[in-house]
């Protein structure tokens, strides 16, 4: 997705698509996939012995019997991608909705601020999602069963529940609309501020709600981000976090927290 989301990546032809969903995933689709596979981050998992010689690393990552690749060597060195046969036809998989970066998601908010004001766009679920949840089916719900004249932002791992969904656009608008990784919180929070100073109010005056799934210390950060910024009415599931009880009441008390229900509940409150 990000080779389809920057202008400058879209010289390389290359740089074709996406493949694959989260990182819990990757034994089963690593196995699958024909080709090498280039590890930048630290989800790398215990690779199997089956597609081990497939698997180079980079940067700080690394893993005993995998071949590293120094920054700014090319993975070209070894033989062993040439190698590997690919796929032997295109397969379309389903819809993959676009990425958008901070200046790039600014750079379409004149669209979509055209199709609010039209009335074409109703309100926007902002989903920061992580990976694992007691409710699983409850975000693929709440997107599934969000109206066609909402669009969904997402960001982090979560979104691969339902990144495939066929869910069309508005206007030229892709209904999901992928901000990036957790780390990319703040592209999202500036589409926001961004939206807020075009309509001439308050983030929480925007038709915006967020939905955040709670995991572990980078959704604490981004929660506290948030929070210092001045957003309400944020949801939280499965659960609520788990601070001390004087704290969590601050917060439920002075900036509306409260936990995921269902999506159907949690939606009709959400649109009124």
């Amino acid at each position: 997705m990000p080779a389809h989301g920057y202008p400058e990546l879209k010289k390389y032809p290359h740089f074709y698509g996406h493949y694959g969903t989260a990182w819990q995933n990757q034994h089963k689709e690593f196995a699958a996939f024909p080709g090498a596979i280039l590890m930048t981050t630290n989800c790398i998992q215990k690779p199997a012995a089956s597609y081990l010689g497939n698997i180079f690393t980079t940067g700080l990552v690394g893993w005993p019997g995998a071949q590293h690749v120094k920054n700014g060597q090319s993975v070209r060195s070894s033989k062993r991608p040439l190698a590997m046969p690919g796929f032997e036809a295109d397969t379309d998989k389903g819809y993959g909705h676009g990425r958008f970066c901070a200046a790039r998601g600014i750079g379409v908010a004149g669209t979509v601020i055209d199709a609010v004001k039209s009335g074409a766009i109703k309100h926007s679920p902002g989903r920061r999602l992580r990976r694992r949840q007691a409710r699983p089916q409850y975000y693929t719900e709440f997107v599934e069963k969000a109206p066609a004249d909402t669009i969904v932002l997402t960001l982090a791992c979560g979104k691969f529940r339902f990144f495939d969904k066929k869910l069309g656009d508005i206007g030229g608008i892709p209904r999901l609309l992928d901000m990036g990784q957790c780390n990319d919180a703040y592209s999202a929070i500036q589409v926001a501020v961004a939206l807020a100073k075009a309509f001439d109010c308050g983030v929480n005056d925007l038709p915006l709600s967020m939905v955040l799934s709670w995991y572990e210390q980078k959704a604490v950060a981004i929660l506290l981000t948030l929070l210092a910024l001045g957003i309400k009415n944020i949801r939280l599931g499965p659960s609520l976090p788990a601070f001390d009880p004087n704290v969590l009441n601050f917060l439920v008390a002075n900036y509306d927290i409260k936990p995921i229900t269902t999506p159907d509940a949690d939606l009709k409150a959400i649109l009124g």
